[in-house]
């Protein structure tokens, strides 16, 4: 049994992960800004599933508030630090790129002071797949350069992962990064497309496709997402003695410092993903063929070898399963 502060508590990830924290008998101090990036009131419906638990506390707290994270820090004394809060979303970067630079870079500069200061045994954080930008080798592995991301959403969550490095490195806090793949299932973000996509139909909308459809996303459902997270969080990273410089691989360092891709390891078309849903909405969509957005990829794909050696897990939830999960809990929780 450990002591998490997990950030973002109330969002998709934060709070499936808070509830798997509290099952295995973990103490969980969750915080979250609240903002209204998309509708809070999902956020406090999350929430809700928390606060009853015995071993849950949460507060109100934003990342980039220096004071209120070195208080936090100095009263509760976490073991283990799951960062998930951040400015999410690549569109929206376009539009208000000031909101990932005080969430994402200042926000997690404030995580990584106060882990240094107060003693923490283990930083998690919540890269992304949007790392591996204008790269083309596929599937993404941790081991490949991602020096040319094509969002600043994915520029920060790249500057991420240098500063959790230099924090390794200077200070040897024990940082590993995690690069998430299309996460999807119940309790989902409302801005991402399966959700999107469900409401739409259901109200008799049409649904924006773009790249005319020719895309392809990893898409990871959320429990396997969680079960990677946990499974990671255990096991605390080891200075890769056999790390040379003049050789250099991404994925690992001499310093306590690892990244792992969390992903289905299975690229699924967009088309099929909108097929499956209909199926399982019993509605076909009606269909806004459009041409990619800036900032956006036309394939993610995640080799998670290093994921199966080191922690013995392989995310494996089919796409059908996952999305008649959503589909349940949509109607269920939207009543419709």
């Amino acid at each position: 049994m450990s002591k998490y502060l997990v950030t973002g508590a109330a969002g998709f990830i934060g709070a499936r992960l808070s509830q798997k924290l509290l099952d295995r008998g973990d103490e969980v101090i969750g915080i979250d800004n609240l903002n209204d990036y998309y509708d809070p009131t999902l956020k406090d419906a999350r929430l809700a599933q928390l606060t009853p638990r015995e071993k849950f506390s949460f507060q109100k707290v934003a990342l980039e508030d220096r004071e209120e994270i070195n208080r936090l820090f100095s009263d509760e004394k976490p073991e283990v630090v799951v960062n998930l809060a951040a400015q999410a979303g690549v569109r929206y970067s376009l539009k208000n790129p000031h909101a990932y630079v005080d969430s994402n870079l200042v926000g997690f500069v404030n995580i990584l002071e106060a882990c240094r200061h107060n003693e923490t045994k283990h930083l998690v954080y919540a890269s992304s797949s949007s790392v591996y930008g204008a790269n083309k080798t596929m599937p993404f592995s941790i081991h490949h350069s991602v020096d040319h991301p094509v969002s600043l959403y994915a520029a920060s969550k790249k500057a991420n992962e240098l500063m959790a490095h230099t924090y390794s490195h200077l200070y040897d806090l024990p940082t590993t990064g995690l690069r998430f793949f299309t996460v999807y299932g119940p309790w989902g973000r409302p801005d991402m497309a399966l959700f999107l996509f469900t409401k739409a139909i259901l109200e008799g909308r049409p649904i924006d496709v773009f790249n005319f459809g020719k895309m392809k996303r990893d898409f990871t459902y959320i429990d396997d997402i969680v079960e990677g997270v946990i499974r990671v969080s255990d096991k605390v990273p080891q200075r890769n003695d056999k790390w040379i410089a003049e050789d250099a691989d991404p994925g690992s360092s001499s310093a306590p410092y690892k990244l792992y891709n969390i992903g289905n390891n299975n690229p699924v078309e967009l088309m099929y993903m909108i097929e499956t849903l209909e199926k399982c909405l019993g509605k076909t969509a009606e269909k806004n063929m459009m041409p990619i957005q800036p900032g956006d990829v036309p394939a993610t794909y995640a080799d998670v070898d290093d994921l199966i050696r080191d922690v013995g897990f392989r995310p494996d939830t089919p796409i059908e399963t996952g999305i008649q999960n959503f589909v349940e809990w949509y109607r269920e929780f939207y009543k419709v």
